[in-house]
């Protein structure tokens, strides 16, 4: 059997949509917190999987990891649409920045960390296992996935970090100064919740009570929507939400909570 054949780009070409800095929320929490994953690595090799239309935000997480993490870390992005393959090459910075055509087989390759935003959102939610079990099957050993959604400017994001077992943490961020409720972040759920936000499902319960501590917290607006986030986030946690990390995170508009039970 040829190279070609065994790594067929698996899944459908995405929209394509994108934007500069549309990204940066994931790859600053990236950078934060799974720097250990690859200052450990023999090959610290990373992929962008469905970066889509312009190379941009592939671009901009390489250099993220290079600043934040290790010079030397490698950035494949991966499409299934040739043309964008072709229309990323330009951008190219080899070794440490290259484009290539494939899916979530990961076109053969072992990396580290995969990224994956925007792009299972197309499809049904009971295709989002299989895509999950396919790209981690690929992942080097301990390699995980991050794998999630937001909003055309970037200012709502949702993710999981997702390993061989499966998924591990549920991360909520948004930019306070434009955050009108934390309710707004149900629209941008990865594809696995976004439909059972509904009345008796744990993402609902967490949806909604981050909204009543949001709203507990409005005197604290006098002092900026960093720190009505904070008191929020406090309060959510004191009512006996599993929220992980402390302040230093949540300063920048974060919440993480363990999977598959983000319940108090």
């Amino acid at each position: 059997m040829s190279g070609a054949a065994r790594h067929r780009p698996l899944g459908v070409v995405t929209r394509g949509t994108t934007n500069p800095n549309r990204l940066r929320r994931v790859d600053n929490w990236i950078v934060a917190t799974c720097a250990d994953r690859l200052l450990a690595a023999a090959d610290p090799l990373v992929v962008d999987l469905g970066y889509g239309a312009t190379p941009v935000t592939a671009v901009e997480l390489r250099a993220r990891l290079a600043a934040g993490i290790r010079p030397d870390v490698r950035l494949v992005g991966l499409e299934i649409d040739p043309a964008r393959v072709a229309a990323a090459t330009p951008a190219a910075d080899p070794p440490g920045l290259t484009f290539a055509r494939g899916g979530f087989e990961l076109a053969g390759l072992r990396p580290v960390l995969v990224r994956a935003f925007n792009v299972l959102r197309q499809y049904d939610e009971s295709e989002v296992p299989d895509a999950w079990r396919t790209m981690t099957a690929a992942l080097a050993p301990g390699g995980v996935l991050v794998e999630g959604t937001c909003d055309e400017l970037g200012r709502l994001a949702s993710w999981l970090l997702i390993d061989a077992d499966g998924p591990r943490t549920l991360t909520l961020a948004a930019k306070l100064t434009t955050l009108t409720s934390p309710a707004e972040l149900a629209e941008r759920l990865p594809k696995a919740l976004i439909h059972r936000n509904v009345p008796g499902e744990p993402i609902h319960d967490l949806i909604r009570a981050l909204d009543d501590a949001w709203q507990a917290a409005a005197p604290y607006a006098t002092f900026g929507p960093r720190q009505r986030w904070l008191s929020a986030v406090t309060r959510l946690r004191e009512t006996g939400w599993p929220i992980l990390n402390g302040p230093t995170r949540w300063r920048q508009g974060e919440l993480t909570l363990p999977w598959p039970q983000p319940q108090p």
